[in-house]
């Protein structure tokens, strides 16, 4: 399966320049790409490289791969604006929202990440050191920090391209790895149910509640904090915001992977699979009122849920998406369906047979039970496969880059 690592630069105050100055160029020349696709509307990449490739090269100053990984950026933004166009995620066909993104061309940003292959990029893993391709020459010896797992992991299994990076001042290189998956386990004994909530992150039915109230109110003082700094306007408040960026971002998914890895973790050594709720679409189907609405938002389910699925992948432990509809509501006992059977946010007391539990592991109890009902009937495992082998549309398979893998940490 693939993975990322990501390694943080630590390049002189030269090295930083010419890497800016790279990052720049390039996602200059991807605009300039992208008006001429639009305006020719070819969004192919080697029938939009017959009208960008030369040009790119000589007026950015750009060598031949970073030509057409430029040209092919600029295509891949296309491809993904039209899947968003066509899964809704940019409004109902039809609204006005939609009309902005398909009649003005994709713009990119100048700290814009950019791909690098082998042969602009090569790897001194032992030394901890990178030589990378710029638009001044070739800058040798660039520094980057890794922790022993992620060395591990790139002088094992480095495959395909590299992401280079900048955010917030710093610099980044986002690896691609082939990591190699244990056998899928075809005989779980059963399945570990999870209920996802906002109150209580995870619940299982071995009765474990990872609860969420620390970090909901960590971001309930966060959305206050930003509120004030914002209010204020003062340059020390911008520079105060600048610093928290993604800071609450940063937490939850560290909290989602400590989860996930316990999850597998436990799954692995009974023997079972995972059961887990299909929430696609939960944000449209619900109302909420104003002071819910931030909250319902922050919910990062759908995190939690990827990092399970690619977790359990590896570990070879089978995972199985279950439809949730009235499991807060149906009794794990005796099957009895009621809405006042949910007494409370966390009691569940049933009102034909007055079994009583927790409310998120009677919710997670049916979850399991619909899962290994699915299983029962040859259903198979949802955790992600391998991406297969996609193609630009021009009879040539696309190389792999860090954008196709999944983004993780080999330690967790």
């Amino acid at each position: 399966m693939k993975l990322v690592v990501q390694v943080k630069l630590l390049p002189t105050p030269e090295q930083a320049a010419a890497l800016e100055a790279t990052l720049h160029a390039c996602n200059e020349a991807a605009s300039w790409v992208s008006e001429v696709a639009l305006e020719r509307g070819e969004f192919k990449n080697f029938a939009l490289r017959r009208h960008t490739y030369d040009t790119v090269k000589s007026r950015w100053g750009l060598g031949a791969q970073a030509a057409q990984h430029v040209i092919k950026k600029t295509c891949d933004a296309y491809a993904t604006l039209k899947a968003n166009l066509k899964a809704g995620n940019l409004g109902r066909p039809g609204s006005k929202r939609p009309r902005r993104p398909v009649e003005k061309p994709v713009s990119f940003r100048p700290q814009g990440a950019q791909p690098y292959d082998d042969r602009m990029l090569s790897w001194q893993i032992p030394g901890r050191t990178v030589s990378i391709w710029t638009t001044g020459g070739r800058v040798k010896s660039v520094a980057f920090t890794a922790s022993a797992e992620q060395l591990a992991t790139l002088a094992l299994y480095r495959k395909g391209e590299s992401d280079l990076l900048q955010r917030d001042g710093m610099w980044f290189l986002s690896a691609t790895c082939e990591v190699p998956e244990a056998p899928l386990n075809t005989e779980p004994v059963d399945f570990l149910g999870i209920d996802l909530g906002i109150v209580n992150i995870a619940t299982t039915t071995d009765g474990e509640i990872m609860a969420g109230r620390e970090l909901n109110r960590i971001r309930t003082r966060e959305r206050g904090l930003r509120a004030k700094l914002q209010k204020k306007n003062t340059p020390s408040a911008k520079r105060r915001l600048r610093k928290r960026r993604r800071k609450e971002a940063r937490r939850a998914k560290d909290i989602n992977h400590k989860i996930a890895k316990h999850v597998v973790a436990e799954a692995e050594r009974t023997g079972r699979g995972i059961a887990l709720e299909d929430l696609t679409g939960i944000r449209e189907r619900v109302r909420l009122r104003k002071p819910q609405r931030a909250t319902h938002a922050s919910w990062s389910f759908h995190q939690l849920g990827q990092f399970i699925a690619y977790k359990a992948r590896r570990a070879g432990v089978p995972v199985m998406h279950v439809d949730p509809a009235y499991t807060s509501r149906t009794c794990a006992e005796c099957g009895h369906v009621d809405k006042a059977n949910r007494v409370s946010q966390a009691w569940f007391a049933c009102r034909s047979c007055g079994f009583v539990d927790h409310a998120d592991r009677n919710g997670s109890r049916n979850i399991r039970a619909r899962a290994w009902e699915l299983w029962r009937r040859g259903a198979q495992s949802t955790a992600p496969a391998p991406p297969s082998h996609q193609w630009n549309g021009a009879g040539r398979r696309r190389s792999i880059t860090a954008t196709d893998a999944r983004s993780a940490s080999p330690a967790l």
